[in-house]
């Protein structure tokens, strides 16, 4: 995959496989690509050069709303007014009922069948919160839950519509510790079940011990790829992010110099 913005390249011939029942993680500091990356793969960007594909089905072509309904799905904190948190995950399983058991249907058959999919879609959503941890907060404002309850709910979200590859940005930031544990043990869970997880992080430790294969960018393009203990080894990943210092460094430019403050300005 090829992205540029005017004479940047964001994204520079990088290419990735998130196979079904493992997960996979993207790893990066800000501005290195993978954000965009990721918008490419969910249809909200275009790439200048490259394909995208679900199985054997060539997506590159397709709009977002279009990826969502083959499968693919994105968490992107974002709880809207002041729905509470089961109202907003119920919601979404509402719209995929909806969209799954209605389609091609006439105007009367959707307004006779809508009860029953409100009344599922409660179902579908109150087992998926408590799927996901966070049933003690269901009727508490999304907007105002607890630090790491945002995400936690648009991932509650994310699963109310079956999705084959289910993709994460930063899943790990502001999450309190026991959230933290309690969604490596669900991700496993989940690839197990054969969906496919990609992780998008901006640090490597996280995802050491979740992820089955971690792809490393690194100015738009993967430098490495493989178990996670083999690419933190790689010398080349360690030049670029850890230069034998804690993983974190890579979160701030101080004393980092002008390719890093470079790499901070860059579209992400």
């Amino acid at each position: 995959m090829t992205v540029r913005f005017g004479r940047l390249t964001a994204v520079d011939g990088a290419g990735l496989t998130a196979p079904p029942g493992a997960v996979t993680g993207l790893v990066g500091p800000d501005g290195a690509g993978k954000t965009t990356l990721c918008d490419v793969i969910t249809g909200l960007r275009r790439p200048a050069a490259g394909t995208v594909h679900l199985g054997d089905a060539d997506l590159t072509g397709s709009a977002a709303r279009e990826r969502a309904r083959r499968g693919i799905a994105r968490t992107v904190r974002q709880p809207s007014g002041a729905a509470t948190v089961r109202d907003t995950v119920r919601a979404a399983a509402a719209r995929h009922a909806m969209a799954r058991e209605y389609a091609g249907r006439t105007a009367r058959d959707r307004w006779r069948r809508r009860l029953d999919a409100r009344r599922d879609a409660g179902l579908r959503a109150d087992e998926v919160l408590a799927r996901v941890g966070i049933e003690e907060y269901a009727e508490q404002c999304a907007r105002t839950a607890p630090p790491g309850v945002a995400l936690l709910t648009d991932l509650a979200r994310a699963l109310t519509t079956e999705p084959a590859v289910l993709l994460l940005d930063e899943p790990w930031a502001g999450l309190p510790v026991r959230h933290a544990r309690a969604l490596e043990v669900l991700l496993r869970d989940l690839a197990c079940e054969g969906l496919a997880v990609l992780l998008a992080e901006r640090d490597l430790e996280p995802v050491l011990g979740v992820c089955d294969v971690v792809h490393v960018l690194d100015g738009g393009r993967v430098i490495a790829a493989g178990p996670p203990a083999e690419v933190r080894a790689d010398s080349r990943v360690r030049g670029a992010y850890l230069a034998d210092r804690p993983v974190t460094t890579c979160r701030s430019t101080a004393g980092a110099g002008p390719r890093w403050a470079a790499l901070r300005r860059a579209p992400r």
